[in-house]
């Protein structure tokens, strides 16, 4: 198996990534594995964030890495909260605080104008100085609710309802979720891209 190292701790990633990419002889570990400090988003979009974070990985480790930039934007906000989506209530902004701005931003928008999707943006580098890293990059579109509904998922999902399955994403089951979601497009995307290149 070749080591791959992801840009971040979060378990559920990492859990997510290692299904899709165990057939193509990757492990996936993530970056406190190798006790890599957190590197500073100072790009302005998702693609300059996951390649910061990917290049950050390969550079402490000399392993290819793997980083994912994602976020929420909503329409009514002319896109925000976007690149700010983990922290849109301050640095350390727990989930819940997060989905309650929202919604207190939201609160005098109607039904119709409040449309938003899910963005992911996945970058793959072999190493350090790879000119020509992959960047994949999975929508998922849907409108944010009045209420939070559900108990799965993380981040905005409470919020985020899902029309052609007439509930939140929060209330779907992994599965469907993985199936569907932003990054789940994205993840599907890199395997297509590393299976090509490692023909």
């Amino acid at each position: 198996m070749k080591t791959l190292v992801l840009a971040s701790n979060n378990k559920g990633k990492v859990s997510e990534f290692n299904a899709l990419l165990s057939d193509l002889g990757f492990e996936v570990f993530p970056q406190g594995h190798f006790n890599i400090p957190s590197v500073e988003e100072t790009g302005l979009t998702f693609v300059e964030n996951a390649i910061l974070k990917a290049r950050a990985a390969c550079q402490a480790t000399n392993l290819p890495a793997l980083a994912d930039d994602s976020g929420i934007e909503i329409d009514a906000l002319n896109g925000a909260p976007g690149i700010y989506s983990a922290r849109f209530a301050g640095e350390n902004a727990t989930d819940e605080q997060n989905n309650q701005l929202l919604l207190e931003k939201l609160k005098e928008t109607p039904k119709e104008k409040r449309t938003a999707r899910y963005q992911c943006v996945l970058v793959y580098m072999r190493h350090a100085l790879d000119p020509t890293p992959l960047i994949c990059q999975g929508t998922w579109e849907g409108t944010i609710l009045f209420e939070p509904r559900g108990n799965n998922g993380f981040g905005y999902d409470p919020l985020f309802y899902v029309p052609e399955h007439n509930c939140s994403s929060a209330e779907l089951s992994p599965e469907i979720k993985n199936a569907l979601s932003h990054r789940g497009k994205a993840l599907h995307l890199l395997h297509e891209q590393l299976l090509l290149r490692n023909r």
